[in-house]
């Protein structure tokens, strides 16, 4: 009897320990071989060395559980653990990621990162919990630029008219209306066809999402205006979060500042090696680009989308990092 109470006890004991085992699911609108996607699998590694196997991370990615927007709905309600978003479709639920995402705000990638590490990165991610979001961390998005089929983007004077692809983002939006532009807010998914059928006549992003996505077989001029280096945010639903162990969620929180690092040198050879690609491929990259043009024209969206006294000086005091 003895012997089969404690074959019993053992037993519940594993049983409970099965149940408490949880695979968090993180879905990504990027293919599974993009340094974001890679990013948050090792994160997954590293819960479950940590975890002795109990807790890990599925990505899913190429938009296969929805567009950027859906999937944040459905963090914020519990229907999905963890999502990777670029900040731009947080810029309606979370002011402060309105800062980081305005045009022409940080002087280099350096000056990013040393921002995005820093106190003001942390208190852009903690904003994001009153909304119903654990703010995890930043990922880097590169340099954005504009890429079309039609006609080089050399100034503020070829973007009149033109039909911009933009991320679902009001500030977006009134970007490319300062640039006299026609914005055309559309899903990721959808804009290889938006290319290929005229829907819009150009669109914008970094080198690797502008290789990977096969965007550059339908735009083959990529001008090099750099307006903006939004970041990419990693956040974990506040619902699920909330039921976790105080444990568990410090080895989440520390795996995810852990996996930045990891990303950033990925990120860094795959944008080096999307440019070989596209450029092979016989893609137009066009350099003489007056920025100054396009900067010039920004004050309207940050008098509209930085008017508030808090984000005037989230403005300043990232100005101000060395």
């Amino acid at each position: 009897m003895r012997l089969t109470s404690i074959a019993v006890a053992i037993a519940a004991t594993f049983a409970a320990a099965a149940a408490e085992a949880k695979e968090f699911r993180s879905s990504d609108v990027h293919p599974l071989d993009y340094p974001t996607v890679q990013a948050v699998a090792y994160m997954g590694k590293l819960i479950s060395e940590r975890t002795g196997g109990k807790n890990s991370i599925k990505v899913f990615g190429q938009s296969t559980l929805g567009s950027e927007k859906d999937t944040i709905e459905q963090t914020k309600i519990g229907a999905l653990d963890m999502v990777r978003v670029n900040v731009a479709p947080f810029n309606n639920i979370v002011p402060a990621t309105i800062v980081p995402s305005l045009p022409f705000l940080f002087k280099s990638t350096a000056h990013m990162r040393r921002v995005l590490d820093g106190p003001i990165g942390d208190e852009i991610l903690a904003a994001m919990e009153a909304q119903g979001f654990i703010g995890l961390c930043f990922y880097d998005s590169g340099s954005r630029s504009f890429y079309s089929g039609k006609k080089a983007i050399r100034s503020i004077a070829d973007t009149k008219g033109m039909k911009i692809r933009v991320q679902q983002s009001d500030m977006w939006v009134a970007m490319m209306q300062a640039m006299g532009a026609n914005a055309t807010p559309l899903p990721y998914a959808e804009v290889y066809a938006a290319l290929k059928t005229g829907v819009v006549d150009a669109a914008e992003n970094n080198w690797p999402s502008y290789e990977s996505s096969r965007h550059y077989e339908a735009a083959k001029i990529y001008s090099l205006t750099e307006h903006s280096m939004a970041p990419e945010v990693l956040v974990f639903s506040k619902k699920i979060w909330d039921g976790l162990s105080k444990e568990d969620q410090a080895i989440i929180r520390a795996a995810a500042k852990q996996s930045v690092p990891y990303m950033r040198k990925l990120w860094d050879e795959r944008e080096a090696s999307s440019r070989k690609t596209v450029e092979a491929a016989g893609s137009q990259v066009i350099s003489d680009v007056d920025k100054k043009s396009f900067s010039d024209a920004m004050a309207p969206v940050y008098a509209k989308f930085a008017a508030d006294p808090k984000l005037q000086d989230l403005v300043k005091r990232i100005q101000a990092t060395p």
